[in-house]
């Protein structure tokens, strides 16, 4: 099963689209970006209305991001790396000796995580 988008990730694949195809029109960018018309028309006038995508060509009715869209474009891209990278935990952590006071020595506890 399939969890459900977040808003950011709606956005980031919105933004994606627009960058990947260049000037292009509304519909295909729902399309492409797997969304029904209505879930589309609020992130879209959203990005409209905070000018990250803007109308580059009213008489074809094509779009294109802006400057600041491809600024958020970018900073939600990092955002999800960060998210999503592996957790940097090491593998082993040295136990100093007085927490286990029958251990005259500091030992390397493998952690089972």
């Amino acid at each position: 099963m399939k969890k459900e988008r977040s808003r950011w990730e709606i956005i980031l694949d919105i933004l994606k689209v627009t960058k990947q195809e260049g000037k292009i029109k509304k519909t295909r960018i729902m399309h492409r970006a797997n969304l029904d018309w209505r879930n589309f028309k609020r992130y879209f006038d959203f990005l409209i209305a905070d000018g990250f995508i803007t109308n580059c060509n009213p008489d074809l009715d094509s779009y294109e991001l802006t400057e600041n869209g491809k600024n958020l474009l970018q900073r939600l891209k990092e955002v999800t790396e960060l998210v999503d990278a592996e957790p940097r935990i090491p593998n082993q952590f040295k136990v100093p000796a007085r927490i286990y006071p029958a251990i005259s020595h500091e030992v390397a506890v493998e952690l089972s995580l």
